[in-house]
C-alpha cells in the first residue's frame, strides 16, 4: 500500500512537498516515480529512481522537481520548486514495475504496479 500526502493549493512560484509512504514491501527493491493526471488526460510520469538507481525528470520539470527515497524509513518524496499552474493536477506516487521489459519499469503507467489515491496540487496564477 502506498499513501500519498503534501498537495495542495499555492501560488505560481511557491515551492510543496509530496511525501509517500510504502507499507508491505521495500522501496529499496524496486523502481519508484511520481506520475501525475489532469481530467481527460493520461497520467504522465514526471520523476524517478529506476531498478538501477538512475534518477530522471519530464523535460516539463527538470530543474524544478527532484526525487528522493528514504530506504530507512521506506519513504518517497517530491520536491517540487518554482511551480506553474500547469504543473496543477493529482499527484500519484508509484512502484514497482511489470511486463517483459525492465527498462520501461515505472515509466509508464501500463508498466508500473503500485499507486497511491493520489493528491492533489492546485497552482494558482
Amino acid at each position: 500500500q502506498l499513501v500519498e500526502s503534501g498537495g495542495g493549493s499555492v501560488q505560481a512560484g511557491g515551492s510543496l512537498n509530496l511525501s509517500c509512504e510504502a507499507s508491505g514491501y521495500r522501496f529499496r527493491n524496486y523502481c519508484v516515480a511520481w506520475f501525475r493526471q489532469v481530467p481527460g488526460r493520461e497520467r504522465e510520469q514526471v520523476a524517478i529512481i529506476d531498478t538501477n538507481g538512475i534518477y530522471g525528470y519530464s523535460e516539463s520539470v527538470k530543474g524544478r522537481f527532484a526525487i528522493s527515497k528514504d530506504s530507512a524509513r521506506n519513504t518517497l518524496h517530491l520536491d517540487m520548486d518554482n511551480l506553474k499552474p500547469e504543473d496543477t493536477a493529482v499527484y500519484y506516487c508509484a512502484a514497482g514495475g511489470r511486463g517483459v521489459e525492465p527498462p520501461l519499469y515505472c515509466r509508464t503507467p501500463q508498466t508500473t504496479t503500485y499507486w497511491g489515491q493520489g493528491t492533489q496540487v492546485t497552482v494558482s496564477s
